[in-house]
């Protein structure tokens, strides 16, 4: 059996590729069709996902061995037959192909072609640039994590931090309240 994949990425709206490869080829042989169909070099981490229908992540399966203590299956793409993983057109896989950024290609199984061979992977189809195999931490977007902490941010304008005085709030303080721990040990 034939499986034909489309593959698109979401940093270049009119990139894609079509790989036809042998259902019984491995993830590897698979990894190396879409690194040579974009013209990538090969000696980089990568890993694929089977994903649900929304592209949620689930199963990995890995370029090298990661975690042999773990208690799921790991799946390493030298050892791993895509028959045993695929089953059913629509089939939806992440490749990502550059771990820093998490940057993937999205794929999909667009047919089975029942009682063919293939002995080598092929791309069939070629469309638009592909994304730089590289980006530079400087380039990407980083997300800020910080907080706009102002006069707004307590949710009253009229705050003001100088209200709060080194003896405590409202000049009510520990000794003048009283430790209310003091008689519990």
């Amino acid at each position: 059996m034939i499986f034909r994949f489309l593959i698109v990425s979401d940093e270049v709206d009119d990139f894609q590729r079509e790989i036809i490869i042998d259902s019984e080829a491995s993830f590897l042989d698979f990894s190396n069709a879409i690194i040579d169909a974009v013209g990538f070099e090969k000696d980089q981490i990568s890993s694929f996902f089977m994903c649900e229908y929304d592209w949620s992540k689930q199963t990995e399966i890995t370029l090298l061995e990661m975690d042999t203590t773990s208690e799921y299956d790991n799946y390493v793409m030298a050892d791993t037959i895509l028959e045993d993983l695929i089953e059913d057109e629509g089939q939806k896989l992440l490749y990502v192909f550059d771990y820093m950024t998490e940057r993937a290609f999205f794929i999909e199984l667009r047919e089975c072609i029942l009682g063919k061979d293939l002995h080598k992977a092929q791309c069939t189809q070629t469309g638009g640039i592909a994304p730089e195999q590289f980006v530079s931490i400087d380039d990407f977007e980083i997300k800020s994590t910080s907080l706009d902490i102002d006069e707004n941010f307590y949710g009253d304008e009229s705050y003001d931090l100088d209200e709060i005085d080194k003896e405590g709030f409202d000049g009510f303080s520990e000794e003048s309240v009283g430790n209310p721990y003091d008689d519990q040990y």
